[in-house]
């Protein structure tokens, strides 16, 4: 299981990134924003949620990050689930170069892959 986590997160990183690369492209021909960024926004939103839900029943099954933080991991993860359909909702429909926020959104997976807070998930020795 702490394997799917780790292919998971990866794939979020890479999708965070190419949402960015995507806004970015946007943004520089001056264009609206189309309703397939939006829908990848979404996808991007419910792969976190799957994450999310990997690393709880991780944490149910007696498993935590090598590192320990818990506490810090789920921060972590429920603004990755939160701050894109929470900048949705600020746009409040605006079609603007707005969107290109979702680089800082992989630059918060790679900060959380740097420290080491998700994972390898182990189960802690028996003190």
């Amino acid at each position: 299981m702490s394997d799917i986590h780790g292919i998971l997160f990866n794939a979020h990183i890479m999708f965070s990134v190419i949402l960015g690369a995507w806004a970015t492209a946007i943004a520089a021909r001056n264009q609206a924003i189309s309703g397939n960024y939006w829908g990848a926004v979404v996808t991007q939103s419910i792969l976190a949620g799957a994450i999310l839900l990997v690393g709880l029943i991780l944490t149910f099954t007696g498993s935590r990050p090598i590192d320990g933080r818990l506490g810090l991991y789920f921060l972590y993860m429920a603004w990755l689930v939160v701050i894109m359909p929470g900048l949705f909702s600020m746009l409040r429909g605006r079609d603007d170069r707005s969107a290109a926020f979702a680089f800082f959104n992989a630059g918060v997976s790679l900060s959380m892959a740097q420290r080491g807070i998700v994972g390898p998930w182990v189960i802690p020795p028996v003190a």
